[in-house]
């Protein structure tokens, strides 16, 4: 079993790493210059239009200037899988303004084979990799994940510019253009801790070792697209090596962001944990890409593929790749030969010049087979195109968009696959003693799927976003804290690509790709953070949080209340109203969040007085930080840090909290409303109140259970501003007991 070591916060000795017996973590543990001894885990890893989807060039970007100046002086780090350096993207030269190196960063940039030097630049300005914890353990190929900042897997590549990469950077892949792609904070500068490989995925100790590295080079947020494997084991889920890693990071004035995970859509599937870290989950935006084919039966079937259409919507004969086998190949010797993976199985005279018919299995979804083998089939077989359909044992799995450099559709779904194939089989001629096939009357024409569709339903919650409520231990206790604080655009996402990044084989050798996540969600935020920055540079990470919250949108382009998908098989028809635990505030608005109005802070003080109310929790926050809590007078629960939200898990007939809001506006008079979750009484005082520029009020909340229920309910807190200022304030309570049953 392999151990992390954590030394003092204070002592300015190199974190060691070692792999021993669980036997000997007594004996370490009791050394003077080893402060804390710790399980070591597994991690994993969790644009062209999302500024505009967000309103950046007309609102936040405004605001700031343009986009020529928009996070201009932020450092940005970025825990991943590295990044490619000679990408556009992250280029210095784009413009003729100063770019100079923000005075309070110090970080460097290694020097290797891979990394050569001139790598970094004013814009990429820091780059390190770390691997001490994945080398103990003797599974680091230095050849393989590359022993340099360099990113041999393509999802570091990605959220780096998801957050920061330059404006106006053409997206060209596989032949076809898709527009220009900006980062959220294009002016931004780029700091890499690469802690996560192509081949392993990464070890908690080596992120622990990137997150301390970007703290004490000076870096203003943190983007962690990162979730651990599995839930933390212990006291409490806060109490693992990263979450309080990033404790330590907030301490310094960063602002951390990670990805929720993509666990969802089940409750408690939630991976980030803490409430000093801003968990952002997934939401769709309104750009779509379909393309459809019509049947010669005057069927139109709809289906994904970034790929040209036919031309001009002429008819060509389809032909099956099982009927179009030579005669020294048969089903019998290869069962995956209607995959198309190899032409030298197939009779160029029987498919040239027609639309060749492949089967998509779970071998595509496993990687053993790929489109891009597919097409390369065809090509040499002198096919017009490649028509895919979906194997029923593919259930609910969800494609991204592929691309193809010729005319080709998936169908995705196994009912339309069932609809084509029962049109191909009856269009079939046959000699009727010999049963051979004599001709092949079914006909099709492909519409291309290189044109953007945009609809008015975004932004929809995404299945596989983790969901609350925020679990508190492995027991799956809830925690008083709400998670995720907000979600952000994460499903299909151009950004650009590592040049050798082999996450997607479907993206190998472009400059970009499309890829969904929450992994994509947490850059957009990071970016965004990044402007909040800009305009308010005194704002403590929390202040940033609550301007991202309490400024968050309800509500979809059509006005209606934003929706989530509710199951990872056909989630487009199991959707509901999203409620805080599937989306935090609500879904991130961008330019509100640089005009907040009043701010929800917290400091570290208040976290530590947060863990120290854990039961038992005083040996293990003294282990991880030095501090012992006596040193602080008194202690709090979830519910009693001063957040933008209030979820309370068990609520025991009557229960009083309170929020200080600071003004950061001009004077400015505000009037209370409320809406109270279901089977809860909620009273706020005052319900209006004057505050002059920066000032503070108090507000105090109290939460009656009218009725018993283990059902969670939620509601919402109001503030509504005489200079428009508006602040939404989520509330959640799960476990109700009224005074009824506690008296009988």
């Amino acid at each position: 079993m392999d151990l992390l070591f954590l030394l003092p916060h204070n002592r300015k000795l190199p974190d060691v790493f070692l792999s021993r017996p669980i036997s000997k973590a007594d004996k370490l543990s009791r050394r003077r210059e080893v402060a804390n001894v710790v399980l070591d885990f597994s991690v994993r890893t969790a644009t062209t239009h999302t500024p505009q989807f967000l309103g950046l060039p007309k609102g936040a970007w405004l605001k700031e200037g343009g986009y020529e100046t928009a996070g201009e002086g932020i450092v940005i780090g970025f825990i991943d899988t590295g990044i490619d350096p000679t990408h556009p993207s992250f280029s210095d030269d784009l413009s003729k303004n100063s770019y100079p190196v923000p005075s309070h960063f110090s970080g460097i940039c290694e020097v290797t084979r891979d990394f050569p030097s001139g790598s970094c630049n004013r814009k990429l300005i820091a780059a390190r990799h770390f691997a001490a914890s994945a080398i103990t353990r003797g599974i680091f190929n230095s050849t393989q994940d590359y022993a340099s900042p360099f990113d041999g897997d393509g999802h570091g590549t990605h959220t780096a510019s998801v957050a920061a990469g330059n404006h106006g950077i053409p997206v060209i892949v596989a032949g076809h253009h898709f527009g220009n792609a900006s980062g959220m904070a294009p002016r931004s500068h780029i700091a890499v801790y690469k802690a996560l490989y192509k081949s392993f995925g990464g070890f908690a100790a080596d992120v622990v070792a990137a997150i301390d590295q970007a703290a004490q080079d000076g870096v203003d947020i943190i983007s962690l697209s990162i979730t651990p494997n599995r839930r933390p084991p212990g006291l409490a889920t806060f109490f693992n090596p990263i979450d309080m890693a990033l404790l330590s990071a907030v301490k310094a004035g960063i602002f951390v962001v990670q990805a929720a995970g993509n666990t969802g859509p089940s409750p408690k599937s939630m991976s980030s944990f803490s409430p000093w870290i801003f968990t952002v989950g997934a939401a769709c935006h309104d750009r779509v890409y379909i393309n459809s084919i019509t049947l010669g039966n005057n069927v139109t079937i709809t289906g994904v593929g970034l790929a040209p259409g036919t031309d001009n919507d002429t008819m060509y004969t389809l032909i099956s790749a099982l009927h179009a086998l030579n005669n020294d190949t048969t089903v019998t010797d290869d069962m995956y030969v209607g995959e198309c993976q190899d032409s030298s199985n197939f009779n160029q005279d029987l498919v040239q010049g027609k639309l060749l018919i492949c089967s998509y299995s779970i071998r595509f979804v496993l990687g053993l087979s790929t489109i891009k083998q597919a097409l390369e089939t065809a090509k040499n077989l002198s096919a017009t195109g490649v028509v895919f359909y979906m194997d029923p044992f593919v259930i609910g799995f969800q494609l991204n968009p592929i691309p193809m450099r010729m005319s080709g559709i998936i169908i995705s779904s196994p009912d339309d696959s069932k609809i084509l194939l029962k049109y191909y089989n009856s269009s079939l001629e046959r000699d009727e003693f010999s049963k051979k096939i004599t001709r092949f009357g079914a006909v099709a024409s492909i519409s291309g799927g290189l044109k953007a569709n945009y609809n008015s339903s975004a932004p929809v919650i995404m299945y596989y976003s983790a969901r609350g409520p925020d679990p508190e231990d492995s027991l799956l206790d809830d925690a008083d804290i709400l998670k995720p604080n907000l979600v952000a655009p994460g499903n299909f996402i151009w950004a650009a690509w590592s040049s050798l990044g082999t996450d997607s084989v479907e993206f190998q050798g472009e400059n970009f790709a499309m890829m969904s996540g929450t992994s994509m969600a947490a850059p957009h935020v990071a970016g965004l953070a990044a402007l909040i920055k800009q305009r308010f540079p005194n704002f403590s990470p929390s202040a940033i949080a609550s301007a991202l919250s309490t400024t968050a949108s309800l509500y979809d382009k059509n006005g209606g209340p934003i929706l989530a998908q509710r199951s990872y098989a056909n989630p487009e028809l199991n959707k509901s109203p999203a409620t805080p635990f599937d989306m935090g505030s609500g879904f991130v608005n961008a330019t509100a969040a640089l005009d907040p109005g009043l701010i929800f802070d917290s400091s570290y003080n208040d976290y530590m007085s947060f863990l120290c109310g854990i039961n038992g929790s005083g040996p293990v926050i003294f282990n991880y930080t030095g501090q012992n809590c006596w040193m602080y007078n008194s202690t709090i629960n979830g519910a009693d840090l001063n957040l933008p939200s209030v979820t309370i898990s068990k609520l025991d007939q009557c229960r009083t909290v309170q929020r200080t809001v600071v003004n950061i506006a001009g004077n400015e008079t505000y009037s209370v409303g409320w809406s109270a979750p279901y089977g809860v009484a909620v009273k706020v005082a005052p319900t209006h109140f004057s505050i002059a520029s920066g000032e503070k009020q108090v507000l105090n909340i109290i939460f009656s259970a009218i009725m018993n229920s283990t059902t969670a309910s939620f509601g919402r807190i109001g503030l509504f501003g005489s200079q428009g200022h508006v602040l939404n304030i989520p509330l959640a309570v799960i476990l109700k007991i009224s005074y009824n049953i506690t008296n009988g």
